[in-house]
């Protein structure tokens, strides 16, 4: 695997060591295709922010820091620099404009929340706490889809966070309008080695299986939020075992959607 799009750093303050040893590690281990892609700023209307952002009085500072680092690794690897979003419909010109006018290249899309973050949403909607609520479940799968269909995501990140505890059946309902907008727009969708790392509710195999049935376009991403995890080998092989069970249309490295 020669490639990762999916690298945090410690400006989302729950990532460690520095951009350069993330980009080092990733040199020794052969990456040539890489991208820095941190939580994009949010707030909402009442100035609520969540932390873990890189917060926008930090942007220039995270762009600028990054373009140095791109600039002494020239020669060894191919660096982008985005971001990790949500897709907002009410404010997601807003919030790809604040990405782009920064100078953020591309971005993947992430979606952590059904709906706005606000002090109530950081409790209850986070998509990765347990639920059995079919009204989430339907704004998680509407949501993720209608944002892969704005054509301005290069792929989706961990896809099946998701952690519905309700109706299998449902839920395979609610997770092929995900699979089937993928192939219909040609976007990827994620394994993601942190959910593998830490044994989370993702990779979902119901969800994996569903999406190699539906013929989606498949990619990995490492997630890292350690230098150590700029290349993930262990992870790497859970995921390609996941590529053989469910015969999946792993596309490999995935292409660059630029902002």
């Amino acid at each position: 695997m020669n490639y990762n799009y999916h690298t945090h750093t410690p400006y989302c303050r729950h990532a460690s060591n520095t951009a350069e040893e993330y980009v080092r590690r990733a040199v020794q281990m052969g990456v040539t295709y890489m991208g820095f892609s941190d939580h994009a700023p949010y707030r909402h209307a009442d100035g609520f922010g969540l932390y873990w952002r890189v917060q926008p009085e930090e942007l220039e500072s995270y762009i600028s820091e990054l373009s140095e680092i791109r600039e002494r690794y020239r020669d060894k690897i191919d660096l982008k620099i985005g971001f990790e979003m949500e897709y907002y419909p009410g404010c997601f010109e807003k919030m790809q404009k604040t990405a782009t006018e920064c100078g953020g290249e591309y971005l993947i899309l992430g979606q952590h929340f059904v709906s706005e973050e606000d002090e109530r949403s950081t409790v209850n909607l986070h998509t990765v706490k347990p639920s059995d609520s079919v009204e989430k479940l339907r704004a998680y799968a509407d949501t993720v889809t209608e944002g892969i269909r704005t054509g301005k995501f290069t792929y989706v990140a961990h896809p099946d966070i998701m952690n519905f505890t309700g109706d299998a059946e449902l839920y395979r309902e609610e997770m092929r309008k995900i699979c089937q907008a993928s192939l219909e727009c040609d976007i990827p969708l994620e394994i993601n080695f942190l959910g593998i790392r830490e044994m989370r509710n993702y990779p979902c195999e119901s969800f994996w299986k569903l999406a190699g049935e539906v013929g989606s376009p498949v990619t990995f991403g490492f997630d890292a939020h350690r230098a150590v995890d700029a290349f993930d080998e262990g992870s790497l092989a859970r995921a390609e075992e996941l590529v053989e069970k469910y015969r999946l249309n792993y596309i490999g490295r995935p292409r660059v959607i630029l902002i």
